[in-house]
């Protein structure tokens, strides 16, 4: 149908009447008058078909409901359920799901972001020696309103053993080389590396990598649990004490691991330190 409208049209603009052309195409002359006058606003494009939806509806909500639930949401950005809730204790009955509807429609509906992709389930490792499960992240340091640093980290769950290293940039070649700095450190071999959903950690990276991968859920940071509180860590003893000069970053990691790995007594493994417990699992196995 759009494209029949167009060419109705552009009969009335080569001199049929409108008359002529609805003989033609048969329909009645009083529509071919209207596509002809839509023409005008859409050119020489297809005259697309306009939706049938009414513009009311008789069990609508009130403008000042409408207005109500705007603004509830663009106050407290909080969930819809909060919303409703709000509204009944100011005495304003409406369901959740009017709420729902009425906040997508307007576009304040926060929803999964379409360039997530979905990724297989694979099993999560039980950590009972190093390298079974190794987190990856990505610390993001603002310089300016445009420009960031980036601090990539890879933690051992069994022994806490980490390694980070700072670079300019961030996708899936840095991270690749960002694996293999951290494997030819570490004393052990990594067998799982599990990581979040960002570009870095994407098809790519996944597929040169070559080793067992696996992502954490959407929206659930806290199956990085361990790597997130180090992250907290290493901004509060580290990154926060000097500069955001990159070369000056990477000397102060360097610095900071060897005393984390070494020398640093962590709850998590019973106030050990993480060679401390790589070195009794290698006595135990030997």
């Amino acid at each position: 149908m759009p494209r029949i409208r167009r060419e109705a049209a552009t009969l009335v603009y080569k001199g049929w009447s409108t008359r002529k052309v609805a003989r033609h195409f048969g329909f009645s002359q009083s529509v071919i008058v209207k596509w002809f006058k839509k023409s005008k606003r859409y050119g020489y494009h297809s005259i697309p078909t306009q939706s049938s939806r009414p513009k009311h509806h008789p069990k609508e909500l009130k403008s000042s409901v409408v207005k109500k639930i705007i603004a509830l949401r663009l106050k407290t950005r909080r969930t819809s359920e909060v919303v409703h809730r709000t509204l009944l204790n100011q005495g304003v009955h409406v369901s959740l799901n009017s709420v729902r509807r009425t906040i997508d429609r307007h576009g304040l509906m926060k929803k999964r972001s379409q360039w997530k992709r979905f990724h297989p389930h694979v099993d999560r490792p039980i950590p009972l020696k190093a390298g079974n499960l190794v987190q990856l992240d990505t610390i993001h340091r603002m310089i300016d309103e445009k420009k960031r640093l980036y601090v990539f980290v890879a933690l051992d769950v069994y022994s806490r053993w980490v390694y980070a290293w700072a670079s300019e940039k961030m996708n899936g070649a840095i991270s690749l080389r960002f694996i293999h700095e951290a494997q030819s450190h570490a004393p052990f071999k990594f067998k799982m590396l599990q990581s979040d959903h960002g570009p870095e950690f994407g098809r790519w990276f996944v597929s040169q990598v070559q080793k067992s991968h696996r992502y954490t859920r959407i929206g659930k940071p806290n199956d990085n649990a361990h790597i997130e509180r180090f992250n907290r860590t290493l901004q509060e003893e580290c990154l926060d004490k000097v500069s955001n000069d990159v070369v000056e970053i990477n000397c102060a990691l360097r610095k900071y691991l060897r005393y984390y790995n070494y020398r640093r007594l962590h709850l998590g493994i019973s106030l050990q330190v993480p060679m401390q417990l790589i070195t009794k699992r290698f006595q135990a196995i030997g």
